[in-house]
């Protein structure tokens, strides 16, 4: 294989002295206060010398690398959205995990936005107590079990598992699918329909209880770090206490489903920062004809569209969280942003491959696990398709659901 960089060359001993400029380069990262911007710094930081460079083989290998999070711990990213920061902050931080691995940014981001934060709000102070300080260091961690085998778009009508009150509690049927890190979670934060009032509520299971049984789904082509798994519930009982108070209605949690589809966004932002980095050390290294690719003409207009990909992602994004600084996020708004920040990833995805060539399809060096990840971010939380008729209805007033 010809060599990366030759640094004996007078043109690479140049680059490697060169201070590139960092892929936020419309600074949206400077709005955030400073003692917010100095710790994304430190977060930066730690994410790119300790996590981004020790994922590849576990993406690999389909493995979650458990021996990481109590760093993610220590680095507060396992309780997010329990301080008292910016929504931009906040967004901000799940860019950069994003950036260092898309896998553990969906753990992160699950873990706070759809457990910790609907536990906190949503559930009753003896539900708080128990499992808010454990979540808070990842020694807990929790699963959002929604979608179903054969209701993923449109569960909120099509949504099957049963909770039947009984004398002894809540007794839960159904089966469960593509459920981030229901492998090896302590507790699913589970939706059922009431066989009394068929209502959609939120209970808290225990994966340890009888009746459970979970299977990883294998050979996934991207997202291959986290633990998808199907769930299947049957006759678990479970006691009155482990119903979600303030989760009774599927109406309650529609806010939390809506910044979650935001927090995609952050992630196709963040994702196209990583794919540029790495588009753009490739490209400045390697070299053909005796002179880095980073000269050739048609590497730096793929340089230059990922770059302004990102840097729409970003700026919409950012708009985005001052929209819910000012508590008036709708769907609407949260799917176009997820729709097209993982639409422009995607694209800048393909880009950041080609520009590795026959390297690019290598994992080692991150464009093709960054390609495969990307069609991930553009199918869950709502395919980019279902998101787009989203939008359409809210600019249109006509339904193309129904």
């Amino acid at each position: 294989m010809p060599p990366i960089l030759d640094t004996q060359h007078p043109l690479g001993q140049h680059l490697e002295n060169i201070k590139y400029p960092h892929a936020d380069i419309l600074s949206v990262a400077d709005r955030l206060v400073p003692e917010e911007r100095e710790r994304l710094q430190e977060i930066h930081e730690f994410l790119q010398t300790e996590i981004r460079p020790n994922v590849g083989e576990y993406w690999d290998r389909e493995e979650l690398p458990f021996d990481l999070l109590p760093a993610l711990a220590d680095a507060g990213l396992g309780q997010i959205e329990l301080e008292d920061t910016s929504r931009l902050f906040r967004g901000l931080v799940y860019a950069e995990m994003t950036r260092a691995d898309v896998s553990l940014s969906a753990l992160v981001g699950i873990h706070n936005e759809l457990i910790v934060g609907l536990i906190n709000q949503l559930g009753s102070d003896e539900q708080r107590d128990k499992w808010l300080p454990g979540l808070r260091k990842f020694e807990n961690v929790g699963c959002f079990a929604l979608t179903e085998p054969g209701s993923g778009s449109d569960i909120a009508g099509g949504l099957s598992t049963t909770a039947e009150r009984t004398e002894e509690g809540w007794k839960i049927n159904g089966e469960k699918r593509w459920i981030g890190a229901g492998t090896f979670a302590d507790f699913a934060i589970l939706f059922a329909r009431d066989t009394t009032d068929q209502e959609i509520k939120a209970f808290i299971v225990e994966l340890d209880r009888e009746g459970v049984t979970r299977t990883k789904i294998s050979r996934k082509m991207g997202l291959r770090i986290m633990q998808n798994a199907d769930l299947v519930f049957d006759n678990v009982v479970i006691p009155e206490e482990n119903i979600i108070p303030g989760a009774r209605s599927f109406a309650n949690v529609n806010d939390f489903l809506c910044s979650s589809r935001a927090w995609v966004g952050w992630q196709g932002a963040g994702l196209q920062l990583g794919i540029f980095d790495k588009a753009r050390e490739y490209a400045v290294k390697r070299e053909q004809f005796g002179r880095p690719i980073a000269k050739f003409q048609l590497v730096q207009e793929q340089l230059a569209r990922i770059l302004g990909n990102a840097s729409a992602s970003l700026a919409m994004m950012a708009q985005v969280a001052t929209i819910q600084e000012e508590d008036k996020l709708e769907m609407p708004f949260a799917a176009l942003a997820k729709s097209t920040t993982t639409r422009l990833a995607r694209e800048s995805a393909a880009a950041g491959r080609n520009i590795g060539g026959g390297n690019g399809i290598l994992t080692e060096y991150d464009l093709s696990k960054m390609m495969s990840d990307a069609e991930v971010l553009f199918t869950y939380e709502g395919t980019y398709d279902i998101n787009s008729l989203i939008v359409g209805r809210a600019i249109t007033g006509v339904s193309a659901f129904v």
